[in-house]
């Protein structure tokens, strides 16, 4: 593993040199840019792992995706080796079916101390709720981003990321009720305390994630990559192209379904991803929108 590889892959060829904010900010959103966030190996018949030479060679060298607990994994790992410092978390991720946050530590993002300020980085969420630059630790500062104005609340015992958006506009009137468009302007992200964790701590999330038949991940094929103007993402047999329009205040949502021989060439063509295993779409009924 090495970080010339890494930055090939996501097309950086700055100086690197000193470990500063304005880096921090564009290897992030290079990053989310250039490396899917996706769990398509579950649905090809592949094991997750968080063994970090497995994901470096997965997601580096063999030009794929992941979930947050390989795509975070592997820029921690790039932070570290960057000389910043930087310590993982742990997050529970909001739930809408049961207006709460779930129980477990799903979710893993780090957290980076830069002259003495706290930021958060997480390149692995996704879709409309993915942040593109770091998030500066305050309590109840608006951030706004591409995808609309984050928030980082301290609620004492935890903090919470919570992101106000668009009203989505959706072009074809067959998608019109479908249940992966959002119709919260402003939702609660996830959940994380200031305790420091090791890989092992998601050892048995990482397992349950993608075995437990109820788990969004088994129940749902992601693959969702952030463009310039907004994002892609093909949930199931569903490709939807995602374009942000804070000036009429609006996220323009382009949707259609993606016939099977289809498949592959729209991964290879629209995410850059190219499977060595047959893909069997699943988009079961479970917690996710766009």
């Amino acid at each position: 593993m090495n970080l010339e590889e890494y930055f090939q892959r996501i097309g950086f060829d700055g100086s690197h040199d000193k470990p500063d904010l304005a880096t921090l900010k564009l290897i992030h959103k290079k990053h989310i840019l250039s490396i899917p966030f996706e769990n398509l190996s579950i649905h090809c018949g592949e094991r997750i792992t968080q063994d970090l030479e497995v994901i470096f060679n997965k997601i580096v060298r063999s030009g794929r995706g992941g979930w947050c607990l390989e795509n975070n994994s592997l820029f921690g790992w790039v932070l570290r080796q960057m000389g910043y410092d930087t310590v993982t978390l742990s997050s529970r991720v909001f739930q809408s079916t049961i207006n709460e946050f779930g129980l477990d530590d799903t979710h893993l993002i780090n957290k980076v101390v830069i002259d003495g300020k706290a930021y958060i980085t997480d390149v692995s969420f996704g879709v409309s709720s993915q942040m593109r630059e770091p998030l500066e630790l305050v309590s109840g500062m608006d951030q706004p981003q591409a995808a609309g104005v984050f928030c980082l609340i301290d609620k004492g015992d935890m903090w919470v990321l919570e992101k106000t958006g668009r009203k989505p506009e959706v072009i074809n009137p067959e998608f019109a009720e479908s249940s992966l468009v959002s119709r919260k302007v402003t939702k609660q992200i996830y959940c994380f305390t200031m305790v420091p964790r090791e890989a092992d701590h998601f050892f048995e999330a990482n397992h349950k994630l993608q075995t437990d038949p109820t788990s969004l991940f088994t129940c749902k094929s992601i693959c969702s990559l952030q463009t310039p103007t907004g994002f892609r993402a093909l949930i199931g047999c569903t490709y939807s192209e995602v374009t942000y329009k804070p000036e009429e205040g609006v996220d323009v949502l382009d949707m259609k379904d993606i016939p099977d021989d289809e498949m592959e060439p729209l991964l290879r063509e629209r995410f850059s991803l190219t499977l060595q295993n047959k893909l069997q779409p699943v988009n079961k009924k479970a917690w996710y929108t766009l």
